[in-house]
This record gives C-alpha cells, sequence and structure tokens, in this order.
C-alpha cells in the first residue's frame, strides 16, 4: 500500500498537475501553429519561391511501380521508401515559428513581471511579551 500512497501524494503535488496542463495546453497551441505554418505561411512562401508545395517535396528510393501517379502520397501507398524532405521543411518551418512565438510569450511575461513592484512583506509583529519587556526595560532605563 506504501507504493499506491506515495504514488498518489506525486501525482497531486502542485508542480505535476501544472506541467500536466503545460502539456495539454502545448499539444493544443501545437496544432494552431501547424495550421499557421501549413495554412498561412508554407503557401506564401511557396508563392515566394515559384509556387512550390513543401509537402510535395521528394526523392524517391526504389522503383515506383508502373501506373502511379508521381505524388508522395500514391508512391507511399505503393509501398516505395521514399524521402520526404519536403515534410521535413515543413516540420522545422513549423518549429521555427512556434519557438519565436514561445520566446515572445516568455518575453513579454519577463517584462511584466518587472514592471509589476513587488512590496516587501510587513515585518511580523512582535509578540506580546516581548513588547512588555522593552517596556519594562524601557521604564527602568529612566
Amino acid at each position: 500500500m506504501g507504493i499506491a500512497k506515495e504514488f498518489r501524494e506525486f501525482a497531486v503535488k502542485g508542480n505535476v498537475i501544472d506541467l500536466a496542463v503545460g502539456v495539454i495546453i502545448g499539444g493544443a497551441f501545437g496544432k494552431i501553429v501547424d495550421s499557421v505554418v501549413s495554412d498561412l505561411i508554407m503557401p506564401v512562401v511557396g508563392l515566394v519561391f515559384g509556387k512550390l508545395d513543401f509537402s510535395n517535396l521528394f526523392v524517391v528510393l526504389g522503383s515506383v511501380p508502373e501506373g502511379t501517379p508521381y505524388t508522395l502520397e500514391a508512391i507511399r501507398k505503393a509501398g516505395v521508401p521514399v524521402l520526404a524532405y519536403g515534410n521535413f521543411i515543413t516540420v522545422a518551418v513549423n518549429f521555427v515559428i512556434l519557438a519565436f512565438i514561445i520566446f515572445v510569450m516568455v518575453k513579454q511575461i519577463n517584462r511584466l513581471k518587472r514592471e509589476t513592484p513587488v512590496e516587501p512583506p510587513a515585518p511580523p509583529a512582535t509578540p506580546e511579551d516581548i513588547q512588555l519587556l522593552r517596556e519594562i526595560r524601557d521604564s527602568l532605563k529612566r
């Protein structure tokens, strides 16, 4: 029973819960960034570089069966090994954009933390017995 109790204590710690929330939000955020890259940025990049669709850039590493369309999806379905470097380019661009967005977010959070003045906590109240002893000491000095 000791392991179950130990695991429960570990699982309900604040850091573990925070990590779980971060992973869930990160997954959803990753999907948003993936959509931004594939639906907004890559078409513009493809237009700039001659209407390239990076997802269809590949090198065939085997022989393509006759009658198979020369598309990445069709060649993969035919079981031919393919070096799909266009997908890698898309994922790399996705990573750079995601890293930049996280950098900007962390920078803004740190800026907000610096701008918020933190007031030092008030000193704790002197216990009553010490206060009385001080009063007695001060009265004896007179």
